[in-house]
Order: structure tokens, then sequence, then C-alpha cells
């Protein structure tokens, strides 16, 4: 009887340990179905208020899976939860702004939290290792908003981007600068650019000036900075000794507003400025900047002025506000962080299983629904590259997101060349 008792045991827990772990990242016990999925963001550092915000978008889009919005239009909000009753479980990490901790925690999420998937990382010097992480272990990495088009350019099986890439909005400022030259007779015929010494950084000016080269523009000041910089004072001298007509901008979270404000000190501005997805499009900073903010420009996949382009936004952005500052909307960061934990739960759902590379194969092989896009529709490439991305180029005028290219989509003529500091 004693053996017949402790071989039942053993049964039960070996039933229990079944029905308690299905494919890694997941969950079967005491009736509920678990989706565990890290997210990685920077949420202390310099780039702490965008990392937060990112981190509140995916879990807004958690939230809507989970339970039931029949009125909400985007995929998956009619029905609670995803593979007839999972929910998705966030398990959250802080990557600090620095590839050696977001690389760690990306080991430490799959090793110990036992997460499915990873979310993030809103730097692209962070995404790069920990991505290679998720890579190397066979598990699905979801990247919302890091642009370095490098990212997609690694033959990576597992890894889908959300946003356009450094490469696209480098192209689309060349466009802008040969419109306002053709429409504006803006004479624009040199350019300069600053850029955080990053994975980001780099590869936008590196995009920049191919392209910038391309169009027969001259190259005049090529300014690298280290990020969290506390003092820009000399990139500046350097790039008003240059004086560009055009300056295309790489600037994180403060690094931007120190960025203006130094040149507001050293009274200089270009004739246009456009920015990566960078501290421009940050609705935190622009308030903290005030009328500073105005005239610049740059890449923009969201803000509240699109809401007659995207109207399934409003109903998703009122959970999401409850989760974080509610006078801060979505931004074109955080929005696609949503996009990305939206997009998996779909493909998770129609995969009909929670094999790894049945739902890569499906991520790949299928046109996502994707209302909180500008364009409206998720496809990957080779290399989880999102064809069908899309960003406006904005200016600010009054504190507001204006859009002004391409000229259909265009609200309000842009301001250039940019009102001097003292004019204001």
């Amino acid at each position: 009887m004693k053996r017949f008792r402790i071989a039942k045991a053993m049964v039960l827990m070996l039933l229990t340990a079944a029905l308690a772990v299905g494919f890694a990242g997941t969950t079967v016990l005491a009736g509920e179905k678990v989706i565990k999925i890290g997210t990685l963001f920077p949420l202390t550092g310099p780039c702490a208020l965008a990392g937060q915000r990112c981190q509140a978008s995916v879990a807004t889009a958690a939230e809507v899976i989970n339970n039931q919005y029949p009125d909400i239009n985007v995929p998956l909000a009619a029905q609670k939860g995803i593979l007839d009753g999972y929910r998705i479980e966030l398990v959250h990490a802080d990557h600090q702004g620095k590839p050696d901790v977001g690389k760690s925690e990306a080991e430490r999420l799959f090793n110990q939290e036992g997460v499915y998937a990873i979310i993030g990382s809103y730097n692209s010097s962070v995404t790069k290792p920990a991505s290679f992480v998720a890579e190397r272990k066979k598990k699905i990495f979801m990247c919302g908003c890091s642009s370095s088009a490098a990212l997609t350019k690694r033959k990576f099986k597992r890894f889908f981007r959300m946003a356009p890439t450094d490469e696209t909005e480098s192209m689309e400022f060349v466009e802008v600068t040969e419109w306002l030259n053709h429409a504006g007779n803006a004479g624009l015929e040199t350019v300069g650019l600053i850029y955080e010494n990053s994975e980001f950084g780099k590869h936008a000016a590196d995009e920049g000036k191919k392209a910038a080269k391309a169009a027969g523009f001259k190259i005049v000041a090529d300014v690298p900075f280290s990020p969290g910089a506390t003092n820009l004072n000399s990139e500046v001298r350097t790039l008003k000794a240059n004086d560009p007509d055009v300056i295309y901008g790489a600037c994180l979270g403060g690094d931007y507003t120190l960025w203006v404000r130094t040149m507001k000190q050293m009274n200089w501005l270009p004739k246009v400025a456009m920015n990566y997805c960078t501290g421009y499009q940050d609705p935190v900073i622009t308030k903290q900047l005030g009328p500073d903010a105005n005239y610049f420009m740059g890449g923009t996949g969201y803000s509240p002025e699109f809401a007659e382009l995207m109207p399934a936004v409003a109903a998703v952005e009122k959970i999401y506000k409850k989760k974080t500052n509610p006078s801060v909307p979505f931004d074109s960061d955080s929005i696609q962080e949503a996009v990305a934990m939206f997009v998996l739960a779909q493909a998770i759902e129609k995969a009909g299983t929670l094999d790894h590379e049945k739902v890569a194969q499906t991520l790949y092989a299928n046109e996502w629904e994707s209302p909180l896009s500008l364009g409206g529709k998720v496809a990957f490439a080779e290399g989880g590259q999102n064809i069908k991305a899309k960003s406006l180029i904005t200016q600010l005028q009054g504190g507001a997101y204006k859009r002004v290219f391409p000229a259909d989509l265009a609200d309000t003529r842009p301001v250039f060349p940019m009102i001097p500091w003292g004019d204001r």
C-alpha cells in the first residue's frame, strides 16, 4: 500500500507538471491558461518616460485581448482571450537604455521568467542584443518602434518590427527637402547631422548621409555625441560654424531637449530641422520645451491630430491613459508597441498553436489588420520588417503636430525657414 501511495503521488505530480507546463512561456493550472509575454523597455534613465509609455501601451493591448470590448474596433477585442481561453500575462523588465543590461534581462526573461516572447525595446542599441538572445533560443521578438534599418537586415527568422526604419525616414527627409526647393524656392543645398553615438544614431546618420548624397546635397557637418549628454555646447558650436541649411537629428529623450535648448542659447537655427523617431515625437518633451519646440519637423506615425485618419485609436487610448499619465496621449513610439502585441496575438490565434516555429511562419504568411497603424495593415518581408509601415512628415506649430507632407495628406503649410529665436 505504501508503494502504491508513493506511485500514485508521483503520477499526480507528473500530471500536475504536464498541466502546468505546455509550450515554453505558457501554463495551464487550476483551470487558468496563461501566455507569459516579456516587455523590455527603458523604465529608468534618460528615456524612462518613453519606456514607461511603451510598457503601458503593451499592457493596454493585453487588457483588450484578455477581456471583451465589443465596441472597440480592433482585432480580438470582441472575444475574451485567445486560443479558446488563454490570457496574456505580462512580465516587465527595465534595460535602463543599456545594451548589456538589455541582453542580460532578455536572458532572464526567457530563462527564469519563462516568457513565450518579448516585446521591446525602444532603443535600437538594446533591441539588437536582446533580439539576438531570442533568435538564439528560437523564441519570438516583437519590436514596436526601434528604427535602425540594420535590425531587419540580419536575416533573423523570429524578429518582427512594426515601425518604419531610419532608411525609410531618410528618403522621406530628402523628398521633403526637394519638395521645399521645388515648391517654395527654399534654396536648400547643404545638410548636417547630429546623432547619438549608438546603434540607432549611427545607422540613422549613415542612412541620412547616403540619401542626401544620392540626391545631390552636400554634407557639411557630421556630429555624434554620447547618449545621456550633460552638455552639447561643442556639438552645437560645430553645427553653427558649418551652418547647414538642413539638419537631420537623431536625439532621444532628454538629449533632444538639451540640443534644442543649446541651439537657443547660441542663438542659431538651420533653415529646416528634421528628426528621426526621437524626442521630437515625444509629447511630454514638446510640452516641456513650449514655444521652443515649434517649427521642428520629423516623421510621425501617430499623434492626436491624426484622429480623422485613425478613428479606431480613440477607444483604445482611453484605456491606455488609465495606465499612464492621463494627460499624455499615445505617441508614434508607444502605439507601435500596442500594435506588436495585437499582431502577435492574432498570429497565435490564427496558427491555432503556441509552437514558436508555426507562429513565426504564420506571422510571415499573412497580412494583419491593424487599425492602430497609420497604414491600416501589417505585413512582414524577409528579416521581419513591416512593409506596410507608414509615417507622415509633421511640423510642430503652436505645440501641435501639423501634417505637412505628403501634400495629399497635409493639413497645414510648413513654416520655413524656421523662425529665429529672437522673433518668436
